[in-house]
């Protein structure tokens, strides 16, 4: 008997893992798809760079065929728990290998762990680097060491996330406020010609970092005027078990919840607890950023829609202009490709390899023997 059942659970996790395969080959970009050229691509700049008031033109944005000189580029990220920062490794990654540079990339560990984030960007330039690419875990947490590294004539792109320092050398990064704003008239326009409030719980992502306020400043902005209500805000890390809880607590305490709202980790938990509690069809569930889980969603119609700011181009667009100022070309110093809203629609028709990470993508560390 129990040779029996060992086999049959042997067999049982051989068909979940194939399964697994299966489903990734649906809704992953194929590498081969995610590793065509990106560009030209149509760009918000900033002008003057680093404004607040979202002062922007469109522009286009054509990438370097190749480096001059192997450069060493280290890059900090948050965390790799959210799929979100897989897409955004892989551009590195991808294009790094495509310019021929040397990169190296390391991740925190969580948007509470500011220290360790500091310690590995000391460690890596430390080593000989040329440049570093920077997520920030916190708007000011990281200015002593960026104006280090400007004062020394290193290059340091400030990319996605934002930091309050006036001594990067560029940054790429749409502004949050975009994805929370065109997330807040998405549900407008669902609500259209509704007379009662529709009450909301938000999750907006971790305390202290500049795209979550943006992003929660966006979407307070957008729901003005009409009948969207904020029920309750609640903030935290971005991993599973963090907002899990959050959500769980919110459906317990608010029982005339019409939407959830918030990271894409959120919309997981979420689409997994309203389907538990027999809510799918009651609540509606929206995040306002990209990742995997969210993509399959809304093919599933279990999400309804997500604007997407393009981090794998986010990515690659940022170790581009760390090699255009390491080699004195032209470059925009602010700089960020345009927000677009994906729904049921419009999904058929979306470049899936712009957001997410390639079918079968693991974490990559290093590249170019570096």
């Amino acid at each position: 008997m129990n040779r029996v059942i060992k086999v049959t659970v042997k067999s049982w996790r051989r068909r979940k893992a194939w399964l697994a395969v299966l489903s990734a080959a649906m809704f992953y970009p194929a590498v081969s798809e995610a590793a065509e050229a990106w560009y030209p691509l149509s760009v918000d700049v900033w002008k003057p760079a680093f404004n607040t008031e979202l002062k922007r033109e469109t522009d286009t944005y054509v990438a370097l065929e190749k480096a001059r000189k192997k450069w060493r580029i280290c890059t900090s990220i948050p965390h790799l728990k959210d799929p979100y920062w897989a897409a955004v490794n892989f551009g590195l990654i991808d294009e790094a290998k495509r310019l021929g540079v040397g990169l190296r990339l390391f991740e925190a560990g969580g948007y509470g762990k500011l220290d360790v984030q500091r310690k590995q960007i000391v460690e890596c330039m430390d080593s000989g680097a040329d440049a570093l690419i920077v997520s920030a875990i916190s708007a000011d947490g990281l200015n002593d060491l960026v104006e280090r590294y400007h004062d020394a004539g290193k290059v340091v792109i400030d990319m996605i996330n934002g930091m309050s320092s006036t001594k990067i050398t560029a940054r790429c990064g749409v502004d949050f406020w975009d994805t929370g704003f065109m997330t807040a008239t998405y549900i407008r326009k669902l609500e259209a010609g509704g007379s009662k409030p529709a009450r909301a719980a938000r999750f907006p992502g971790p305390d202290g970092a500049v795209w979550v306020n943006q992003a929660d400043k966006g979407f307070r902005e957008g729901i003005k005027g009409g009948t969207i209500e904020i029920a309750v805000s609640a903030r935290g890390d971005t991993g599973r078990a963090t907002q899990g809880k959050l959500v769980e607590a919110a459906l317990a305490e608010h029982k005339d919840l019409a939407y959830i709202v918030g990271t894409t980790v959120t919309a997981n938990a979420a689409v997994e607890a309203l389907r538990r509690k027999g809510l799918s069809k009651k609540i509606k569930v929206l995040s306002f950023y990209y990742g995997p889980g969210v993509h399959r969603a809304i093919r599933r119609g279990s999400v309804v829609a997500a604007p997407t700011d393009l981090q794998s181009l986010q990515a690659r667009m940022s170790v581009d202009l760390a090699v255009r100022a390491l080699e004195g070309r032209s470059y925009f110093k602010h700089v960020g490709p345009k927000v677009v809203v994906i729904d049921r629609e419009a999904i058929g028709k979306f470049d899936a390899s712009t957001s997410l990470p390639p079918r079968g993508f693991r974490p990559i560390f290093s590249v170019n023997d570096w």
